[in-house]
């Protein structure tokens, strides 16, 4: 498996290369093959072998290249949850500030995180934090299988393919946790 997850990352400039007819912007870029490695060291092993040995390097880069495509258009993937649409609103935000007086007094119109006028809009981020939390003090398999399906995206179809526990048994657990949270943050 070394030689295959070698040659993944042999092809990362590849992906970046790719990756320029979605968007200029680097550092989206730099996020988006991020995850695309991160996606192939997570995927089933037997999968990515079997990939690998029916076409070698082209056969990575044409996966790769519909993951990528798939990270970058659909708001079901993993980079969009993780970097595009937290961006995304950021810079909304931001772009509706028109002004801010700097430490030295001066006029600036520049996007920065303290020009957000009203911190109340963020209490959305605010109960995200509290169900971190509180995720804490729940049995850890069941707080995995929650984050699993719930911050990376994953249908529960998807999740049971991935992890090998029944569609049944996902959804059990991740109802009772769904309970538990509503318990511990009195909803």
């Amino acid at each position: 498996m070394n030689k295959i997850y070698q040659a993944v990352a042999d092809c990362r400039k590849t992906f970046v290369e790719m990756s320029y007819t979605f968007t200029q912007d680097i550092n989206e870029i730099e996020e988006a093959v991020q995850e695309l490695m991160l996606y192939f060291m997570q995927m089933n092993p037997e999968v990515l072998k079997s990939i690998f040995e029916k076409d070698g390097k082209k056969g990575l880069i044409r996966y790769g290249a519909v993951v990528l495509r798939r990270s970058y258009t659909s708001v079901r993937s993993p980079f969009y949850y993780k970097y595009k649409k937290y961006y995304t609103n950021l810079d909304a935000q931001a772009s509706s500030i028109t002004y801010d007086i700097t430490e030295t007094g001066e006029m600036s119109n520049e996007k920065h995180l303290y020009n957000i006028p009203n911190p109340e809009e963020y209490q959305q981020w605010q109960k995200l934090e509290l169900i971190d939390k509180a995720l804490e003090d729940i049995y850890w398999y069941d707080a995995s299988v929650f984050r699993l399906y719930y911050y990376e995206g994953n249908t529960l179809t998807g999740l049971a393919k991935k992890t090998g526990i029944s569609r049944n048994s996902l959804f059990t657990t991740i109802d009772k946790v769904r309970d538990q949270l509503k318990e511990l943050l009195d909803e």
